[in-house]
Parts: structure tokens; C-alpha cells; sequence
């Protein structure tokens, strides 16, 4: 029998906006909205976090019915309780990896997650897709291929801009700039207007600006996986 089709979303465990005293987590809409998109196209999605358990999250609109019947999906509430760290995930199970965003991945998708770098490493060599979101790009940073090149070396993407950082006045509070990061190791940074959609493709990786590109990312990793 054939594989059952699955996504794997990969979430922050770092709860802290640096010293702000302000909250932080993996951020609610940029996991719902794909959720719907993976499992309306027959896509089953796992969670998997940096530190496993219960992660801390942030972004919950009450009035947004994709926000409600994600937390109210049992399987997904059930998760989210109990969420495996990576290195008690399988990447031989998944067809994608899609790493959300929120603020708290700048602290712990690098760094201090090799695991989790593993992951997207095995899913993308044995022909699936990475993919990852507004802030999610930071685990894009760690990821090496076999032959100990950056993932994102030579390749096109795009990932929360320095100018959004500064217009929501973090730009002091996150421990580096992601888009610089990304650079600085050969990607091919190509920003739009701020928090406006925009999603990049580039072979089997794909990325989104921030998260009013959540919806338009996830469509854009089932296409890639539709066409492999």
C-alpha cells in the first residue's frame, strides 16, 4: 500500500520576546491557515517542536473560524498537548516540512535544534519539499545537504523583511536580521511590499514573506508536491 500523503509543521518552543517582557510563540494563523489548505487537499499534518510538549503559542483571533476549528480538531488539539521534539520524528514519513513563523523561531530554529535541521535535510534529498514561513526561515539557516552546502545557497526565497521588523519595532529585540542571515549565506532574498502576500518557489523550496502569505505558501507546496 502506498504511503499515506503527510506534512510535517515544525513549531517554536522559545515563549520569550527577548527582554521585552511581552510573549512570544509560534503565531496561530500561519499554522491554522496551512492546516486547512494541507489537509482540504487530503494531506494528513503532524506537529513536531524544538522542545516537544505543549508549545507556546500566540495570534489566536476567536472571530476567525479557521483559527477555531484548528484548535477544535481533536487530533490537532491533541497534538499540540503532546507535540514530539525532531529527533523522535521520522523524516521518511512526510512529503514536506513547513516551518511557521511567529517571533519565537528566531531564538530556537538555529542554533540549538540540529534535529530539526536533519528533518528538512532527509525530506528534501529523498525528493520532498521544505517550505517555511514569515519568521520560519530562521531553521533555514542550519539545514546542510549531504554535501555540506547550505540549502539556501544560489536559491531564490523570501522570508520577513527588515523593513517589516522595523515597522513592528523588533528590529532591537530578535538576535539577528533573518533576511541578512539568509544573504550572508547565498540566498537569493527578494522581498515585497510590506505585509502584503508574496510567495517564492525555487525547484522544492518554498517561502512566504509573512502572514499574509500563509494561505498562498501552503497552496504553492501542494502544487510543487503535486507536480514531483
Amino acid at each position: 500500500m502506498p504511503r499515506t500523503k503527510k506534512i510535517l509543521i515544525a513549531l517554536t518552543s522559545h515563549g520569550e520576546l527577548g527582554d521585552t517582557g511581552r510573549p512570544t510563540g509560534f503565531y496561530l494563523p500561519e499554522v491554522a491557515q496551512p492546516w486547512k489548505v494541507f489537509t482540504d487537499h487530503g494531506y494528513e499534518v503532524d506537529l513536531v517542536s524544538v522542545r516537544g510538549g505543549e508549545p507556546p503559542m500566540i495570534g489566536h483571533d476567536t472571530d476567525d473560524p479557521v483559527h477555531t476549528a484548528f484548535l477544535a480538531d481533536a487530533e490537532m488539539s491533541a497534538q499540540l498537548a503532546h507535540t514530539p521534539r525532531p529527533d523522535q520524528v521520522s523524516a521518511a514519513d512526510y512529503d514536506a516540512v513547513y516551518y511557521a513563523g511567529g517571533h519565537g523561531t528566531m531564538w530556537d530554529f538555529t542554533g540549538v535544534a540540529p534535529a530539526l535541521a536533519r528533518l528538512a535535510t532527509d525530506i528534501y534529498e529523498a525528493g520532498g519539499v521544505v517550505s517555511a514561513l514569515c519568521h520560519g526561515p530562521a531553521a533555514l539557516l542550519d539545514i546542510r545537504l549531504s554535501d555540506g552546502t547550505a540549502l539556501v545557497e544560489g536559491k531564490r526565497l523570501t522570508a520577513f523583511t527588515n523593513e517589516e521588523e522595523a515597522a513592528v519595532e523588533l528590529t532591537d529585540v530578535v538576535p539577528f536580521a533573518l533576511q541578512d542571515a539568509l544573504q550572508e549565506l547565498g540566498a537569493k532574498h527578494e522581498g515585497a511590499k510590506a505585509f502584503t502576500t508574496h510567495v517564492v518557489v525555487d525547484g522544492r523550496l518554498v517561502t512566504g514573506q509573512n502572514p499574509a502569505s500563509a494561505t498562498a505558501a501552503a497552496e504553492a507546496v501542494v502544487r510543487v508536491l503535486s507536480a514531483a
